[in-house]
């Protein structure tokens, strides 16, 4: 069994990454996204990149940290509302944004891992989204033709690595982490805890190690809120 450990996010990323390359990145917000690999990006100067992931995190967190040193050409997302920087790059058009409902991106990369090209959905049909796509009728319906995504690489978190690199995620933990992993030409994870081949329940895999080719143990982690919402003290 090829070892698929790496030391660091810094020695699993080497020899991958390149400028103008396309990332899919999982997680959602800042739930389930890789810490680890974002700062190694940051430190490795890789620039003009596209990414696809859910959102841009938020100012100077998790994908937020490549917003602000420039090295993002283009943002594949469907929400952007948290990320001041994302905005001002937008409005001042020094960002390029493709826009994607959230279903239809999650598909999009489930699609490229599953070697589908495109698909079409009824999502964003008579809307901005489908400006410039394809449309065909389906039993007297439109539907709009979306490409899948494949990308040079993928970045992932995950709760629990198995030393082969099968992987479970933590509840919403989730979110985009499978299918970005499966649209990677190459995919590197980082988790929380790497335990023996044979100690994960095989029903529990979430990922298998297949799509896995890269991975490091990223603990400990701080666990980051984007809002912290607290009652006003009573008084007496």
């Amino acid at each position: 069994m090829a070892n698929k450990i790496y030391p660091d996010a810094g020695a699993a990323l080497h020899g991958l990454l390149f400028d103008g390359m396309t990332i899919a990145a999982g997680g959602f917000g800042l739930c389930g996204i890789p810490e680890r690999l974002i700062d190694a990006l940051v430190e490795a100067k890789v620039e003009d990149l596209t990414i696809a992931s859910n959102n841009a995190g938020i100012d100077n967190e998790g994908l937020g940290k490549l917003l602000r040193t420039r090295q993002v050409r283009k943002m594949i997302s469907s929400y952007v509302g948290e990320n001041k920087e994302f905005e001002r790059q937008f409005l001042a058009g020094e960002l390029e944004v493709e826009f994607c409902p959230q279903g239809t991106l999650a598909e999009r990369m489930r699609a490229g891992g599953a070697g589908i090209p495109g698909f079409y959905t009824r999502t964003g049909v008579g809307t901005q989204v489908a400006e410039g796509k394809e449309v065909k009728n389906f039993d007297g319906e439109e539907y709009i033709l979306e490409r899948g995504i494949r990308a040079d690489l993928a970045i992932i978190k995950g709760w629990k690595a198995d030393e082969a690199g099968n992987l479970v995620f933590r509840k919403t933990a989730r979110n985009f982490n499978a299918p970005a992993a499966t649209c990677g030409k190459v995919c590197v994870a980082e988790v929380e805890e790497i335990v023996p081949v044979g100690s994960l329940d095989p029903d529990g895999i979430h990922l298998p190690s297949i799509y896995v080719n890269r991975l490091i143990l990223g603990a400990p982690y701080d666990k980051k809120i984007e809002f912290r919402t607290v009652r006003q003290r009573e008084t007496a």
